[in-house]
């Protein structure tokens, strides 16, 4: 009867610990859909990408920059954050504005201007005018004028910075970005935040163009053409839509959590032609703008050392990205000056 009475309790403790388990692995899980609740034009991918290149660009008190790689459900290769030129020599970097990573902290334009070399110029037209940007991106920008590589960010993550590109152009010209928001959890769109290791990050690119005499020729603001390429964390897939050429993630979550092993992603593929001036982006959306406030960048000398060039009074600058600057992580925009 003491044997029968034991081996009763033995079970009993163990079914208890077994519900309990059970309870809290409920509790901690992720609920996503069924891949077959998406109904868009994407390659779908899930979970974590493999690493493939480890801290290309280093920091102190920086982010960790890598590169991973991951496969989708049909069967078609990624690289997450986004495929960039950023270890490609040919591909020029952008001077500094400001960049707290190589003691560049310059405390306005005129002295950073200061150091700026002549001969990191890009010919677009040699004979054309020397046309200015300055350029604060969240995080990470490569700058296209009539398809020809004028400058690409120094620092992929952090510290945040901000950037010069000089070139030599004739007008009309076309200015294309590749804007990218880099991850600490490659392929999930996630980094460590408020008290949540699988935390959607923002983004936000903020552009002024001057021409030789010191005016303004250009702003970013909404009649930029911006879409998205890379979209993630996505919790649950039904969440998302597409009209026309419009990729919407407004319904979805960007909540987070503590594991993002389940997260989906979504992807579509780069026109290889994106950067050339006869390139039709008609069927893009005009870019979506956002305030300082939204952005989060009075608190960062990479842009507040310099609100007059992004806040001139006679013409304000806009932060700009696709429909939403949370979840969209790789995205590309176009502007003509004409």
């Amino acid at each position: 009867m003491i044997h029968h009475f034991l081996l009763f309790t033995l079970l009993a403790l163990t079914m208890g610990c077994a519900d309990k388990k059970a309870q809290t692995s409920t509790n901690n899980s992720v609920k996503t859909s069924d891949i077959s609740a998406y109904q868009g034009t994407a390659s779908i991918t899930q979970g974590i990408a493999s690493t493939q290149a480890e801290a290309i660009y280093s920091c102190d008190r920086g982010r960790k920059t890598n590169i991973g790689k991951i496969t989708s459900t049909d069967q078609k290769e990624w690289v997450v954050p986004a495929e960039t030129n950023y270890l490609n020599s040919e591909f020029p970097f952008a001077s500094d504005l400001f960049n707290s990573c190589e003691g560049m902290n310059y405390k306005n334009a005129e002295e950073a201007l200061s150091y700026y070399d002549n001969s990191s110029i890009i010919a677009v037209d040699p004979d054309g005018e020397v046309f200015t940007a300055y350029i604060f991106a969240d995080n990470y920008f490569e700058m296209y004028v009539n398809g020809i590589p004028v400058g690409k960010d120094k620092v992929p993550f952090t510290q945040f910075n901000s950037s010069i590109v000089k070139f030599k152009a004739k007008k009309p010209f076309t200015i294309a970005m590749k804007l990218v928001d880099w991850e600490e959890h490659l392929g999930v769109g996630c980094e460590a935040n408020r008290g949540k290791p699988f935390h959607a990050g923002d983004a936000g690119m903020v552009a002024v163009i001057k021409d030789s005499e010191n005016n303004i020729i250009a702003t970013t603001d909404e009649n930029w053409k911006a879409q998205t390429f890379y979209t993630a964390p996505i919790l649950d897939l039904s969440c998302v839509s597409e009209e026309g050429g419009y990729r919407y993630s407004k319904n979805c979550s960007t909540e987070g959590g503590q594991d993002g092993s389940s997260y989906y992603a979504l992807h579509w593929e780069l026109p290889t032609d994106w950067m050339k001036t006869n390139f039709d982006d008609s069927n893009w959306p005009n870019a979506t703008t956002f305030s300082n406030r939204e952005i989060g960048v009075n608190n960062k000398p990479a842009y507040t050392n310099f609100t007059s060039v992004f806040d001139a009074s006679e013409k304000d600058a806009k932060f700009i990205w696709s429909t939403n600057v949370v979840l969209d992580n790789e995205v590309l925009v176009r502007y003509t000056i004409k």
